[in-house]
């Protein structure tokens, strides 16, 4: 049958509509393929969180209902480590994937804490800033396409955006807010109305950042200030929590506060995501950069808190969720903030050899696939002063850490002191609480993970103070 002239105009020009159609359902198609190969990657870091401060971690008495919620949906890792003790060495970790002699990083500020008469050997020098050299997890996702930002303590130098960020709100050198009620007097945040609180504030901003950029493949970063000092609660939060609390000297109500608000913002950020749909494309991480204090919340049964190598100080909270990929699970693999890069580098088949001290818990996460024992390392060549000589529960009561390094491998886990070349050995299946020094009991033991925390400091080339300090008395 012919088509009349009078249509023919019509008919051409339906067929290129058709065209058009069809490519952009092409294109539609690659940008959704694009989009689901490149997952989002949302990283929430708490400051100070102990390992035991949370609902789903056993802890009775602060309320945490949506993290409890996320972590039926997650794969929770009970023997998950910080790879520092304290905030700024432990944040470069998680940033490079590469450990403390790498990058140079041991505390903030000076490495010459504590009275100088009480220091045996000359600490080694400390690096402040993180070195733009090295290459953060912003970086590799920065050449797969992904828009990034920073929002909130970054302790690393003056801006994130020189380490791979296209933003940042909050983030400077600074490792703690002078007040967590506006005004902020923070130059890389403008103030809200008076009173507005800063977990809020920067919750509200990172859900501005995905709502901006859902279309596009997005990293997230979220170090929360919280629950870093001063304690600053809301006021209704920390009356709810002295009458909880009552004279219970284990708690506090002013941290109690301050945790339920960065749950309830944990909450608002995960429905966000829902809302927007994306909850099945995005990688939800979520952990502390080191343990709690130990005087404002006791990390038992661990030993001490934040700034000790003893379990309390470096064992942290820690989940990871990927939607339909991964299930559900309560894993006791031990691993580390060093296996966060490598495991993003998995995830976008990233084959470079980036010299990483991690490894990526992909293979466990999607495959069940059991992480090979390996030995993990801490590496402390400085001091760092005692706080609260009754609740530190440090080696001594005048330093929470003395210069050392230490080794877990399987059970097992070495302390070495370096001013006295002194070793402390604990089996955490019998003593999560390190109470019982087995070093004497199992010579044999002490000697092969010396042997291997030996090698690995040669290997990484760790520096080891041995100048003795004149003014040591």
């Amino acid at each position: 049958m012919q088509i009349p002239k009078r249509y023919h105009g019509f008919t051409w020009a339906l067929f290129f509509v058709s065209i058009l159609l069809v490519g952009c359902d092409m294109n539609n198609r690659d940008h959704q393929t694009q989009k689901m190969d490149k997952p989002n990657v949302v990283f929430i870091l708490v400051d100070d969180l102990g390992w035991s401060d949370l609902g789903f971690m056993g802890n009775p008495i602060y309320e945490t209902p949506n993290l409890d919620k996320l972590s039926n949906e997650a794969a929770v890792f009970t023997n998950a480590y910080a790879p520092a003790a304290n905030c700024a060495p432990s944040r470069a970790c998680i940033l490079t994937g590469k450990n403390t002699p790498k990058h140079g990083i041991y505390t903030v500020g000076s490495s010459e804490r504590g009275k100088s008469k009480n220091r045996k050997l000359i600490p080694i020098q400390n690096k402040g800033v993180l070195e733009e050299n090295f290459i953060t997890i912003a970086e590799i996702l920065k050449e797969k396409g992904y828009v990034s930002t920073s929002i909130g303590k970054w302790h690393l130098g003056e801006d994130p955006r020189s380490q791979g960020f296209d933003f940042n709100i909050g983030g400077n050198l600074k490792g703690h807010p002078r007040s967590y009620f506006s005004p902020y007097k923070n130059k890389n945040l403008s103030n809200g109305e008076k009173g507005e609180y800063l977990t809020d504030r920067l919750t509200q901003e990172a859900i501005r950042f995905i709502k901006t950029n859902k279309s596009t493949p997005f990293f997230l970063y979220l170090p929360y200030f919280t629950v870093h000092t001063p304690l600053q609660g809301k006021k209704n939060l920390v009356t709810k929590y002295k009458n909880k609390i009552k004279e219970n000297p284990q708690y506090n109500a002013k941290y109690g506060a301050m945790i339920e608000s960065m749950d309830e913002n944990v909450g608002k950020l995960l429905k966000s995501l829902t809302d927007l749909k994306l909850d099945k494309n995005t990688i939800i991480i979520f952990s502390s950069d080191n343990g709690g204090l130990a005087h404002v919340s006791s990390q038992f049964p661990l030993r001490a808190g934040k700034g000790a190598y003893y379990e309390g100080g470096i064992r942290v909270p820690f989940m990871i969720k990927w939607g339909a990929n991964m299930k559900p699970a309560n894993l006791d693999d031990p691993i580390t903030g060093l296996d966060i890069f490598p495991t993003i580098a998995d995830v976008l088949n990233d084959t470079v050899n980036y010299d990483l001290d991690g490894v990526s818990l992909l293979p466990l996460l999607t495959k069940n696939k059991k992480i090979a024992e390996r030995p993990l390392f801490w590496h402390f060549p400085i001091y760092l002063q005692g706080v609260n000589p009754q609740k530190d529960q440090a080696r001594d009561t005048l330093f929470r850490t003395r210069p050392g390094s230490v080794i877990r491998k399987g059970n097992w886990k070495l302390h070495h002191y370096f001013e006295d070349n002194a070793f402390e050995l604990y089996n955490l299946e019998s003593d999560i609480g390190e109470s019982k020094n087995l070093a004497k009991i199992y010579p044999d033991k002490v000697k092969s993970l010396y042997e291997e925390l030996k090698n690995w400091r040669t290997r990484t080339k760790a520096p080891v103070p041995n100048e003795l300090n004149p003014e040591f008395q």
